[in-house]
C-alpha cells in the first residue's frame, strides 16, 4: 500500500480547515462556514484503518481550531465520534452507493456542528443560538451530502493510481492442455 493516498487525505483536510476559516466571501454569502471535514471523515472511516481515521480527526480538529476563534481541541471529539461510529459499522454500510454516501455526508455534516455546539454548551463559553442556527446546520448537512460522493470518487481515483492492484489468480494453468476423448 502506498502512502500517497493517505498523505493526500491529510493535505486535503488541512486545506479544507484553512478554507473553512479563511474564505470570507463564501462565508459572507452563505452566512455559514464551508465545512467539508465531516465528508472527509466519512471517507476515512469507511476506507482507512482506525489509527489513520483517529489521526485524521485529531489533525483536522486541531487545524480547524488553530485557525478559528473556538477553544483549541473542541472540534476533535465530534469528528472522532463520527469516524468511530462509521468505522464500527463499516461492514454494514453500502460504501460504493452514491445515495448512501450522500446520506452519510448529510448526517456527518449535521452531527459535527451539533456536537461542537453541545460541547461549547458544556463549558463556560458563550455561544449564539437562535432559529438561524438550524438553517446553518442544515446547510452544512446539505453541503457535506453533496460533497461526500465527490470525495469518494476523487480519493478512490487517487488510490487506484498509486496503490498496487491485486493480481487475480485462477486455478486454470495456461501451460496445461486438456485432452478430451479416447486415446
Amino acid at each position: 500500500m502506498s502512502w500517497i493516498p493517505t498523505i493526500a487525505l491529510f493535505l486535503v483536510a488541512w486545506l479544507a480547515a484553512y478554507g473553512q476559516t479563511q474564505f470570507r466571501p463564501v462565508v459572507g454569502w452563505l452566512d455559514t462556514p464551508v465545512a467539508v471535514l465531516p465528508a472527509l471523515m466519512v471517507y476515512a472511516s469507511l476506507t482507512h484503518p482506525l489509527t489513520t481515521m483517529a489521526a485524521l480527526a485529531v489533525f483536522a480538529g486541531l487545524s480547524l481550531d488553530a485557525l478559528s476563534a473556538g477553544p483549541l481541541g473542541i472540534s476533535i471529539l465530534p469528528l472522532f465520534v463520527i469516524g468511530f461510529v462509521l468505522h464500527l459499522r463499516q461492514h454494514l454500510i453500502l460504501r460504493d452507493q452514491t445515495y448512501a454516501q450522500s446520506w452519510l455526508g448529510f448526517a456527518a455534516g449535521v452531527a459535527a456542528p451539533l456536537g461542537t455546539w453541545m460541547l461549547l454548551g458544556l463549558g463556560s463559553q458563550t455561544y449564539i443560538a437562535g432559529p438561524f442556527l438550524i438553517v446553518q446546520i442544515l446547510l452544512l448537512g446539505l453541503l457535506n451530502g453533496a460533497v461526500c460522493p465527490a470525495v469518494f470518487r476523487t480519493f478512490d481515483a487517487i488510490r487506484n493510481v498509486f496503490d498496487y492492484q491485486p493480481l487475480t489468480e485462477t486455478s486454470f494453468r495456461t501451460d496445461r492442455e486438456i485432452v478430451r476423448g479416447r486415446h
